[in-house]
């Protein structure tokens, strides 16, 4: 089926089956039903219940071959035993997508899995697309289409509007639903995507972009499905300006697990998946509530807000200086800063009868007027020293809604410099006044540090294409590379390695120029010092000939059946700064890379950057400045300089084994990876190979 008959069947079915439909008010079974009818669906709903003949004053079908007309989607809500024998008689009445409430499936373990293929390779047969099992259900709130189970809908009036949520959690769509309409946040469509066994997220991403009514896309993550159907679809919503909002569980090794035991599925590296979303331009929160709070200020500015330095400078205008202290404080938190109004700005001001002082929160303070807390925030909106305009809103929000917000809503506002406010107090009336006039509006300050944080994040251009790059002949297709043989296959990336020769493990003589070291050169042995089998510092043939009588006799110990390739000579480098550069294909979302500290730095503070792979130079550069060590080979208080061009160009050329067909490359690293003054050297290396 088609993309577009695809949403059709999805988003407006023109009639709709409700397998397994109750006519008990007290049952899940019934909520479907009683919500449409209560929300307004003008289509056409047939309940099928074999032992009921009227399910709340309509007709009920025992059958679905006894049906009168044609349908578009079920919507299965009958033991996980009876899901299987339903999609025939589903597929002859006319669906093309199947939703299925129904659990024990995938979720439940290995024998539930066996079932979900099984039920998932027979709807392909019939050509359905299902969304589940163990999928909560899906909405569309414009024509009241609400084909759940979700307690959120039993609202008297659900609000309409611009966002559609995507959830991989059915009770935390119900939550983000709720707690976003409190705040007069309207949805458009909503989709708990259960198992994902067959419709993944990126599907559903794919259809929203399309769809009309939606303006942002929310997403509430626990994992990665299906990364290439996800990456294509949220590059489509880059292409048409739809901006996407994600939070994701899984930052902490609990939640990581949680996730996994929530759907049986693999959360994976959280950082990588992290690299994913950036990759592709997608926002992601930290705080749940900043997930739709961030969306006034997305649909209005992303794209448009150009350039701007590190940190992103923040101009805070308030007359209320403690609870603008708060937002200050977190805005640091989140690598922002609030920044101080330059002399210069201050006289212009003042020829305005507006006084202001040279300091990081703008304090008008109570005594000004409306009219004069308009124009300097219109004055500021105009400044070129800062990136985004914050407005902190005191007790007067709470109590005198209209007078808060008033010069914020008649303000003239910038089509290039967000502007974003922060009420102090419990504030609703004020939030709603300025959900309605379309400005970010935030309730904690918490929240609000975290979306502009978010909004100034750099996310990266669409992922390069690079040509398909071959795998050196002589090399193994398969398996745990020696060292040496990783060296010549970095070497043929274009990267620069140490001068190394491998001889015989009874030989004594080499061509490396002194000083040198020596390893032990075997697939059986990759942790090679913890088998004794490295020395470094070696100045001459003397203590050439000892330290490789004592490599053999340690080796002969450790693993006396290890298959011994031979002796890697290498030559010893120095270096400004050492660094780890590694590569893994990561089961969700395909190959990454690495740039971090190297040595015993790197176990007392993690500090690294990523991205997916292949890289480009101006990202090779982004993340050498991510790295908070390398400020030391920058001319950090009179230290040398390192050659930061060669690096970068050495990251790129190792991303490049994203490209690589031939074999599969599961993980590589470079530990160390030397910066020297004008160059960069590859040290030590391993590559292994599915």
């Amino acid at each position: 089926m088609t993309d577009k008959e695809f949403a059709q069947a999805l988003f407006s079915p023109r009639a709709i089956a409700l397998v397994g439909a109750s006519g008990n008010l007290k049952k899940n079974t019934a909520r479907p039903m009683r919500f449409m009818r209560k929300h307004g669906f003008t289509g056409k709903i047939y309940p099928i219940n074999r032992s009921q003949s009227e399910i709340m004053g309509e007709q009920a079908y025992a059958d679905l071959a006894d049906l009168p007309g044609p349908i578009d989607q079920a919507f299965v809500m009958v033991a996980s035993d009876l899901v299987l024998p339903m999609l025939e008689p589903i597929a002859k009445a006319g669906a093309k997508v199947v939703t299925i409430y129904s659990d024990g499936f995938g979720e439940t373990g290995p024998e539930g899995m066996v079932v979900q293929n099984a039920l998932i390779a027979r709807a392909r047969e019939l050509g359905m697309r299902v969304i589940g099992p163990n999928s909560i259900g899906l909405a569309d709130l414009h024509s009241g289409m609400i084909l759940s189970v979700n307690a959120a809908f039993e609202a008297e009036s659900l609000i309409a509007g611009e966002l559609s949520l995507v959830s991989q959690s059915g009770s935390m769509m119900g939550s983000l639903l709720a707690r976003a309409a409190a705040r007069g946040f309207g949805f458009a469509k909503s989709v708990s995507v259960g198992n994902e066994s067959d419709v993944t997220v990126g599907d559903i991403i794919n259809a929203l972009v399309d769809d009309p009514d939606t303006k942002t896309i929310l997403l509430f993550l626990e994992t990665i499905r299906n990364a290439a159907v996800m990456a294509a679809a949220l590059e489509r919503a880059r292409a048409h300006n739809k901006p996407v909002i994600a939070y994701k569980i899984g930052r902490s090794e609990q939640g990581d697990s949680l996730a996994q035991s929530h759907t049986g599925a693999l959360a994976g590296n959280d950082v990588a998946v992290d690299a994913f979303l950036q990759a592709h331009g997608v926002m992601r929160v930290r705080n749940l509530e900043t997930l739709f709070e961030l969306a006034p200020l997305a649909q209005k500015y992303l794209g448009k807000a150009g350039s701007h330095p590190k940190p992103a400078r923040v101009a805070v205008i308030t007359t209320t200086g403690g609870a603008a202290a708060t937002v200050v404080d977190n805005l640091g938190l989140m690598g922002m800063v609030a920044v101080a109004p330059p002399p210069a700005f201050i006289d212009h001001m003042a020829s305005r009868d507006i006084k202001i002082r040279e300091t990081a929160i703008i304090d008008l303070t109570l005594a000004a007027t409306s009219a004069q807390y308009k124009d300097l925030l219109e004055q500021l909106l105009q400044t070129d020293w800062c990136d985004a305009v914050l407005s902190v809103v005191g007790s007067s929000a709470q109590f005198h809604p209209e007078l808060a917000v008033k010069p914020l809503v008649e303000s003239v506002k910038s089509d290039n410099k967000p502007l974003a406010v922060f009420l102090a107090p419990e504030a609703t009336a004020s939030l709603g006044l300025l959900q309605k006039a379309g400005i970010a509006a935030f309730r904690t300050p918490e929240s609000c540090a975290d979306a502009l944080s978010v909004f100034f994040r750099n996310r990266d251009p669409a992922p390069p294409e690079i040509a398909t790059i071959s795998w050196p002949s002589d090399l193994p297709k398969h398996g745990l590379l020696t060292e040496y043989e990783a060296s010549r296959a970095f070497t043929a990336l274009g990267l620069t390695t140490a001068k190394s020769q491998v001889i015989p493990v009874d030989q004594t003589s080499h061509q490396v120029p002194y000083p040198v070291v020596v390893k032990i050169s075997s697939r059986d042995i990759p942790h090679k010092t913890e088998a004794g089998g490295v020395r470094v510092g070696i100045k001459d043939d003397q203590e050439f000939g000892q330290a490789v009588s004592e490599i053999r006799e340690n080796v002969r110990k450790y693993a006396p059946n290890a298959q011994l390739d031979g002796l890697l000579v290498q030559q010893m480098e120095g270096r400004l700064l050492e660094l780890i550069l590694g590569y893994r294909n990561d089961a969700l979302v395909g190959p990454t890379i690495i740039l971090g500290a190297g040595g015993i730095t790197a176990e007392i503070s993690p500090d690294f950057a990523i991205r997916l792979a292949p890289v480009t130079i101006e990202q090779a550069r982004a993340m050498i400045d991510e790295v908070r060590i390398t400020a030391l080979i920058k001319g950090f208080r009179g230290l040398p300089t390192g050659d930061i061009n060669a690096l970068a160009q050495t990251v790129v050329a190792f991303s490049k084994l994203a490209a690589i067909s031939e074999v599969d490359i599961q993980e590589a690293e470079i530990n160390p990876l030397f910066v020297q003054k004008d160059k960069v050297i590859a040290v030590d290396g391993l590559i292994r190979l599915g």
